[in-house]
């Protein structure tokens, strides 16, 4: 690799490794999928970056991206890669505020959306603005698609003056503007260059054994950092992509696709892990007896064998009968699962690894580009209940409080039109603040215990960390949603949401009859039976830790009312100001919100 690699290099290292790949990029069109070989994904990108000279479109230049995932995302984001563009991807959940900032801030010039819905929503937040024009993927009345600058692009051919705009660009040149949508406040934009990327890629080689006949699926969503990264790890390795329809058809999808590997969010695991647990109740007699003891003996899984012979043996036999069930639910090819983006229930990894399926949980953030510390496929390079080794070209140190602090060429250029926030995160020395409270394991392994802004103290000076907590109760079938409460008061509590679907089936064994969320979050059967489960956790806490009282609320937490980031943190100051009354009913005469 030589020194001045750029992002648009790995369009020519795939040239060179899988010449004929026939499936560099895959997916469903029509109910068939549509394969674009390594020749038509470089051929499309060149068209692509001819029409942008043709438009005027000069290096440094915003060009904003709203779309689910598809070929066409990479269509785009290459061939501002290699025309100096700025690529500059949204979430389609944004807000028309955050929206209308993001064209403001970054003065974007031109648009791709996937459809006429974001098409209206963009031409809406953009009227008076920068944006010059707004392209679709798909046909819209009145707006110019991407196949119609692909044939510009193809009458036009401009080699010479592409081969020179590339030429100019420097690995430590601005490659693109992410835009966080943090718990507070407006987004900001996170500056990242070609080398942030390409050293996050190097860094994370050793994840998988990857072989270049491999298949990834891809459905978390491309403007994310996360999925992002890996699509450029995957190029890199000659792997095919093949882009999921919808989160609804993920299961079909695995099915089809047969991946070898895929990247998730916990909260997406915990739904699979809560799926499989739902049909196994509904077994009956010696089958249901012997999924139960199967998974239970999953649970109780150990690394390194340290269960001892008799529990790999019996191990073994639930493999043959139950967990090959898993692994052929998940396409029967898949070598490791990368989880990021939250904490993952470390018994939900050890009930995977028992199962012969490899989720490997990392550590990371966009400022980061983000890839920190990743749990790898070599046994002696995970530990579960960790985020894993830091990457061999990263370095960390916790600072005196506790932070995670993060230095290496994955940190970030800074904060756009923000140096002052850059000075605040990144000092003199060139170390990152995370933000993020952790310790190292073993000498070796990084465990994140939570978030500096989100450790509050109870009146009595007794510091409790929320995330821990919040992810104990989440343990529980019974609960979809928990958010620790109690700053500056004499306990902490905690607003729970129940798992509905699993709180109507106990109410139906138990002859409850089941009404509506609103009624059953005030019903004394269901509020004592949940707060059983808060009590089997308390019983791992500390006593200071223990959650005294709970407040059951009656709809899920979600991205479109602002109560969670598109990468599912809790917004806690929208969560507290919504449900001032829950509050103020669990601290009544003890004191008022702060």
């Amino acid at each position: 690799m030589n020194e001045n690699y750029r992002l648009f290099d790995l369009l020519t290292h795939l040239k060179e490794i899988m010449p004929l790949k026939e499936d560099a990029l895959a997916a469903k069109e029509n109910g068939t999928w549509r394969k674009y070989s390594t020749q038509e994904y470089i051929d499309t990108v060149n068209y692509l970056s001819y029409a942008f000279i043709d438009l005027g479109i000069k290096a440094g230049d915003k060009i904003g991206l709203i779309s689910n995932n598809r070929p066409e995302w990479n269509f785009v984001d290459h061939a501002c890669l290699q025309t100096g563009a700025i690529n500059t991807p949204l979430y389609p959940t944004m807000s028309d505020n955050d929206l209308k900032f993001v064209i403001k801030d970054a003065e974007i010039k031109y648009f791709f959306v996937s459809n006429d819905g974001l098409y209206n929503k963009v031409k809406l937040c953009a009227e008076g603005s920068t944006v010059k024009e707004i392209f679709s993927f798909s046909q819209v009345e009145g707006a110019r698609s991407l196949g119609d600058l692909i044939a510009i692009g193809n009458k036009n051919p401009q080699e010479k003056e592409l081969d020179e705009i590339k030429a100019a660009i420097k690995n430590t040149d601005l490659a693109t503007l992410i835009y966080t949508s943090g718990t507070t406040g407006n987004p900001k934009g996170v500056m990242l260059s070609h080398l942030n990327f390409i050293s996050n890629c190097m860094g994370t080689f050793a994840l998988c054994p990857f072989q270049k006949e491999w298949r990834a699926l891809s459905f978390l969503p491309l403007n994310h950092v996360y999925e992002r990264m890996l699509s450029y790890l995957y190029l890199s390795q000659g792997m095919s992509i093949y882009y999921a329809e919808s989160m609804d058809t993920i299961g079909d999808n695995l099915k089809e696709v047969k991946p070898q590997i895929f990247v998730t969010v916990p909260r997406l695991l915990e739904k699979v892990y809560e799926r499989i647990v739902a049909t196994g109740s509904n077994l009956t007699g010696i089958k249901k007896a012997v999924f139960f003891w199967a998974l239970n003996l999953g649970l109780r899984y150990e690394q390194h064998r340290a269960n001892g012979w008799w529990y790999e043996f019996q191990l073994s036999i639930a493999n043959k009968l139950i967990f090959n069930k898993w692994r052929e639910a998940l396409g029967g090819n898949i070598v490791a699962i990368a989880s990021g983006g939250s904490a993952l229930q470390p018994r939900l990894a050890k009930v995977f690894h028992a199962a012969k399926i490899k989720v490997l949980e990392g550590y990371g953030l966009t400022e980061t580009s983000p890839v920190v510390s990743v749990n790898t496929y070599n046994e002696n390079d995970t530990k579960i209940g960790t985020v894993g080794p830091v990457i061999s070209n990263v370095q960390v140190k916790i600072a005196e409080d506790g932070e995670i602090c993060v230095k290496g060429p994955n940190v970030m250029m800074g904060y756009y039109n923000h140096p002052d926030l850059t000075k605040e995160t990144i000092d003199e020395e060139g170390w990152f603040h995370t933000g993020d409270i952790g310790i190292i394991e073993d000498g070796k392994f990084l465990k994140i215990t939570d978030r500096k802004k989100e450790i509050f103290k109870t009146s009595g000076g007794k510091y409790i960390t929320p995330q821990l907590i919040e992810n104990k109760l989440k343990e529980s079938r019974f609960i979809e949603q928990a958010m620790v409460i109690g700053e500056h008061e004499k306990f902490p509590a905690a607003f729970i949401v129940p798992a509905f679907p699993f709180i109507k089936e106990w109410c139906t064994k138990h002859n409850i009859t089941y009404t509506t969320n609103i009624e059953m979050v005030k019903n004394p059967d269901v509020i004592n039976r949940i707060m059983k489960e808060v009590e089997t956790a308390n019983k791992v806490l500390a006593h200071y830790e223990q959650i005294k009282k709970i407040q059951l609320l009656p709809a899920e937490w979600s991205i479109e009312r602002g109560e969670m980031t598109p990468k599912l943190s809790l917004k806690r100051k929208v969560i507290m100001t919504a449900n001032k009354e829950a509050y103020d009913a669990i601290y009544a005469g003890t004191s008022s919100m702060r």
